[in-house]
């Protein structure tokens, strides 16, 4: 089953459930995809009927993530406790689409296998070395705190 598929279905189900806080989650889910559809369709993409395709809801998806972090941090510096609870809630319900995420291991194993296939041996050669992970493990990792990684393994 197709991810946005997946996301509809889980959204019919919180319906019959009566699960409010699911919903509501599901919904901002449905609403970013469907925003980036629409951009996607004033650029001149061929988002057609079918909208954009699994890849780009995994990066949908990992940005809400992110921002609903950061969200977290910043209410709980706020002393705003319950806000932040409900930000991790949210975070709960979108990680149920996401692909597993990589352990440290997995990510320096998968780091070495990146510079190699392309064969980066500087620091010149990180975008390349970025692009190859991101094609290979979309929403399986953050590419943010990777960058860094990958940064140190060039440099040495």
């Amino acid at each position: 089953m197709e991810l946005r598929d997946q996301i509809s279905e889980a959204l019919k189900q919180a319906m019959r459930d009566k699960a409010a806080d699911r919903l509501s989650t599901l919904r901002l889910i449905n609403a970013a995809i469907k925003d980036r559809d629409i951009d996607k369709r004033a650029e001149g993409g061929d988002a057609g009927d079918a909208g954009v395709g699994s890849d780009e809801i995994l990066r949908i998806l990992g940005k809400m993530v992110k921002q609903r972090q950061e969200s977290a941090r910043a209410y709980e510096e706020g002393g705003r406790v319950e806000l932040a609870e409900k930000e991790r809630s949210e975070i709960t319900v979108i990680e149920e689409f996401l692909p597993r995420q990589l352990n440290e291991g997995e990510t320096a194993k998968a780091i070495d296998s990146a510079i190699s296939e392309t064969g980066a041996n500087s620091i010149r050669d990180m975008g390349k070395v970025m692009g190859a992970l991101k094609a290979r493990y979309t929403g399986q990792m953050d590419f943010s705190s990777v960058g860094s990684k990958v940064k140190n393994r060039l440099a040495s």
